[in-house]
């Protein structure tokens, strides 16, 4: 996925071929049997280029296996959960991924969407709506966006805590098999604190915290955990406000994409310790 105005096609495949190649060598090199990674070709590739938009990976069908259940991992499953990125926390996999770039995603979008909300949306049905739900918002999102990068430049100071990270190990990427859990989904790997994969964790049970740093010496870093969760509101309220703003169906996905935009566009109520604005 593109990043912004300044990335390309060309870096977007060669990340996803790099963090393919590292789910890779996790696999067979660390002996992480949990990690579902792409089956290498004949030429050792892990991800095949169909066009400019398309790329092709072949994984390992998964029989008997199911998500979490409501979008969160079980009480009894959250240990088990917990110990996983451990292990993937401490290994070394001979092919590393790239480094967290902390960029936010569609940031370009979501800066021209703040710019023009004094013009018509008339997209589709729920542009007039997103438009002014974000006019409301707007002093709100300007604030969280330097909020951000304000943590990420204190996050991005201190490489010595990055490690291998998947980047999104919910519920609906963490699978209960009957051998145990493993973890697909690997395009999003990359070196970074280890905060980016247990902030959702954290968020339903801070317990997960506790355990992780007690098993791995590893103190957990708050201003990383706010980054992170941070970065996935913004990157949420980018994605549906872009939808909106363009043009767009009146499909079933396109409404419960509006309850996604109403419950993540509300800065102040998320964000209260910052001192976000309130709604005009």
């Amino acid at each position: 996925m593109l990043q912004s105005s300044l990335d390309t096609v060309d870096a977007a495949f060669a990340r996803l071929e790099v963090a393919f190649g590292c789910a890779v060598s996790l696999r067979w090199d660390e002996h992480l049997d949990f990690v579902v990674a792409p089956v290498p070709g004949v030429n050792g590739g892990v991800v095949r280029r169909l066009s400019a938009r398309y790329s092709l990976a072949v994984c390992p069908y998964l029989a008997d296996s199911e998500p979490g259940h409501g979008g969160e991992f079980l009480a009894a499953d959250r240990p088990a959960v917990t110990r996983l990125l451990m292990r993937l926390h401490r290994a070394r996999p001979r092919m590393l991924p790239e480094p967290c770039d902390f960029e936010l995603q569609n940031a370009d979008g979501l800066h021209a969407a703040l710019a023009s909300t004094d013009e018509p949306w008339d997209g589709g049905r729920y542009g007039e709506p997103a438009r002014a739900l974000l006019t409301r918002h707007a002093a709100g999102v300007t604030a969280l966006i330097a909020a951000y990068g304000e943590l990420a430049r204190r996050v991005r100071s201190r490489p010595d805590r990055f490690v291998v990270t998947h980047g999104e190990p919910g519920p609906w990427n963490v699978l209960k098999t009957p051998s145990g859990f493993v973890v697909v989904d690997w395009d999003f790997a990359r070196l970074a604190p280890p905060e980016r994969d247990l902030w959702e964790l954290a968020g339903s049970d801070r317990s997960a915290l506790a355990a992780y740093a007690e098993a791995t010496g590893i103190e957990v870093d708050e201003d990383a955990l706010a980054l992170f969760r941070m970065w996935y509101d913004l990157s949420e309220i980018a994605g549906y406000i872009g939808l909106f703003r363009g043009v767009h169906r009146d499909t079933d996905d396109a409404a419960v994409s509006w309850e996604n935009l109403e419950y993540f566009l509300r800065p102040s109520e998320r964000w209260p310790q910052l001192g976000v604005p309130a709604p005009a």
